[in-house]
């Protein structure tokens, strides 16, 4: 059996007030076995959060790394230094974050938006969504920034 899935752990998620969810989190130089150890970590917090997305910043961590799972077949998405290179259209729509519990408020965001990063492998790689994965994206992109989703409204 592989060693690695015994590593798996549920990390603490950091909640607003926390200065590090307003730092701009630092580039990722080379995908590495801590960086894809704490991807699947982050995957298995977000699940057991009941989210669809959790960046770096929101496990302690000032990194350029998102994961997502809109429970679509084609995710979950691990992605480091992602940067949205497109986006099309508008949506408002109900959002939430696992940093600020128990807030939901209407957000405008793109509908669809295409995203480059490197995956597990450490490979470039584009990702196009549109609906519940654009806003997830767009969402945890704005993490690494140091952006929370409140800050959209007026």
């Amino acid at each position: 059996l592989d060693s690695e899935v015994f590593t798996m752990a549920i990390l603490m998620i950091v909640l607003e007030g926390d200065p590090v969810l307003r730092r701009k989190a630092k580039e990722i130089s080379k995908v590495n076995k801590r960086l894809r150890n704490l991807a699947k970590d982050m995957l298995e917090t977000m699940h057991d959060a009941k989210g669809v997305g959790l960046a770096a910043p929101q496990v302690g961590i000032s990194e350029r790394l998102v994961v997502i799972d809109t429970g679509e077949e084609s995710g979950p998405y691990i992605l480091f230094n992602p940067k949205i290179i497109s986006r099309t259209g508008e949506n408002k729509d109900v959002e939430g974050c696992l940093s600020i519990p128990g807030r939901n408020e209407y957000i405008t965001r793109a509908e669809k938006v295409s995203v480059t990063g490197m995956n597990l492998e450490g490979r470039q790689v584009t990702v196009t969504g549109q609906g519940l994965l654009a806003r997830a994206l767009q969402h945890e992109i704005d993490h690494l920034d140091g952006i929370l989703f409140i800050d959209y409204l007026t």
